[in-house]
């Protein structure tokens, strides 16, 4: 039997098949409402992979009532889930009921020892080229116009993984008429949401065609490659077509480690032709300037040295034993790490730390599900707590 007809209702087909005109269409601009219908469909997708809030509330604070459960999803289905790929990747795609929108659903960060790898694997690689994924494969790729665009090296390799069977459900759907595909990820999903909806656009008409709407949400996602990347990605997404989501207390936002040197600037700009500069000015001021700008730029390439030797070869000595027989990529020598997308900052509420209180241990306290479904309700719909459906 047709796996599209196993997945798919029947009314999800017809409608699909003779409907455009009647179809609720995306629209630029948050949406709080579509937000929270993400974080649903999230949840739906890997809370069995997670503590319940309720325990980790228990283990902060002995004696505190649970908030409610968030809600399963009402407006779509669930019609494929990926297999398990590259460093415990998965994705799912969510189809809404009135087969208007679909969901390109990506999972963040396992308990597993692999997907945590992907995270540190933060030594950066060109935003255009291509990367061996083994002996037999290899993908490519572009995510940015400028050369100098740098993105993270692990999500690199999680897009690599999930790439061939996203666009095999994109074209599925496409065929079928649906049009316009959300894209969302939370933590580290949301990473690889920046980088997937960065390669969809930069396809090739011949592999999808260009009038697919996409619309992205990267909720509490880290950063996810260089200023320039940060660049390329809020123009191609201008007019409000992509948004970073961040609860003001979350840290995972704040990573990778971001260092910036003489080689990060644009071209024009006059710290890179200083020392010619110099030359025009007397001997003991070009002294005593030189020794300090040779200071402040040797600090900088020290620290990004280390950093790149430590996230970068150290690390992948350990990926390479999770994802044999993957062959050690050159690195770029910026990491430069820079946010991207409309930032939705979410604020804390009057009671926010009675409701996620921290205990010195509990340290994604503040990053999980729960605090910025609450934090969405109580900021953009007023409700406390989570509203019912």
């Amino acid at each position: 039997m047709n796996i599209l007809k196993k997945a798919v209702p029947a009314s999800c087909l017809l409608l699909i098949c003779i409907s455009a005109f009647s179809q609720s269409k995306l629209s630029a601009g948050f949406n709080p409402d579509e937000y929270l219908q993400l974080l649903e469909i999230f949840n739906a997708q890997t809370s069995h992979l997670y503590k319940p809030l309720e325990q980790n509330q228990s283990e902060a604070k002995e004696g505190l009532t649970s908030l409610p459960a968030i809600p399963k999803p009402e407006n779509y289905t669930m019609v494929y889930e990926s297999p398990v790929v590259g460093l415990d990747n998965r994705w799912a795609l969510w189809l809404k009921k009135d087969s208007s929108v679909a969901v390109i659903s990506i999972r963040g960060t396992t308990t597993k020892t692999e997907s945590w790898l992907e995270n540190f694997y933060a030594a950066m690689l060109p935003a255009g080229g291509s990367l061996k994924v083994n002996d037999t494969t290899t993908f490519t790729y572009k995510l940015a116009e400028n050369p100098d665009a740098t993105v993270h090296t692990g999500w690199l390799i999680g897009l690599a993984s999930l790439a061939p069977t996203i666009l095999q459900e994109i074209k599925k759907y496409d065929s079928l008429g649906v049009k316009q595909f959300i894209i969302f990820g939370h933590s580290q999903g949301g990473a690889l949401a920046f980088l997937t909806r960065s390669y969809l656009h930069y396809l090739p008409d011949s592999i999808l065609p260009k009038d697919i709407v996409y619309k992205t949400y990267c909720s509490a996602a880290p950063k996810p490659g260089n200023l320039y990347y940060a660049y390329d990605f809020d123009y191609i997404t201008r007019g409000g077509w992509a948004f970073r989501i961040v609860n003001e207390k979350d840290w995972v936002p704040e990573t990778p480690f971001s260092i910036q040197t003489l080689q990060d600037f644009n071209e024009v700009n006059p710290f890179i032709h200083i020392r010619p500069a110099l030359k025009k000015t007397g001997f003991l001021v070009r002294l005593y300037a030189m020794h300090i700008f040779n200071k402040l730029d040797r600090s900088s390439e020290k620290a990004n040295k280390k950093f790149r030797k430590v996230l970068g070869k150290t690390l992948y000595k350990m990926v390479r034993k999770n994802l044999p027989p993957f062959p050690e990529p050159e690195y770029a020598h910026s990491m430069n790490y820079m946010p991207a997308g409309t930032p939705i900052i979410l604020m804390p509420y009057k009671n926010y730390d009675t409701d996620f209180p921290y205990n010195g241990k509990n340290v994604f306290i503040h990053h999980g599900l729960e605090a910025y479904y609450l934090l969405t309700l109580h900021q953009y719909i007023n409700l406390h707590p989570y509203k019912s459906k």
